[in-house]
């Protein structure tokens, strides 16, 4: 995206303390930007459902958002096992995250069906053994 503002992340694997760092960032900057409020809301919830998953599900990644006038773009980069059934995992309530981490108020199976949701535009690349790629538009 030329002309882009671009701010990227690194996400650690099981790491809950500083899960969500990324997305309050990405919302403190549209904030502080003027960004329509119904569109940061948007980018924060779909960023954090994404930014938790790489925590629970992937070994972390790295998060890169380019801000244009028009749009904010994330792409969600893991380093995890890849998605075995993407329209599985896009039913609300299904999920593959373990009892431990349920027992934490995570893995309800809302992740990916809230990206898609709060997103205009999501895309799910994925590839078993090497990782999922996931790329979201907000329109502003």
């Amino acid at each position: 995206m030329e002309d882009a503002l671009v701010f990227t992340y690194e996400v650690d694997g099981d790491d809950f303390t500083r899960a969500g760092e990324a997305s309050s960032d990405v919302k403190n900057k549209l904030k502080k930007m003027g960004v329509n409020p119904q569109a940061v809301r948007k980018v924060a919830i779909a960023m954090y459902e994404g930014e938790i998953n790489m925590v629970i599900h992937a070994n972390g990644g790295k998060i890169t958002v380019w801000l244009t006038p028009e749009c904010l773009k994330m792409e969600l980069r893991d380093r995890g096992p890849g998605i075995e059934n993407v329209e599985k995992a896009m039913e609300e309530g299904w999920s593959t995250a373990p009892d431990d981490i349920r027992s934490l108020g995570f893995g309800a199976g809302m992740g990916l069906p809230n990206m898609k949701k709060y997103s205009d535009k999501m895309e799910i690349e994925t590839v078993l053994g090497t990782g999922t790629t996931i790329t979201m538009e907000v329109n502003l």
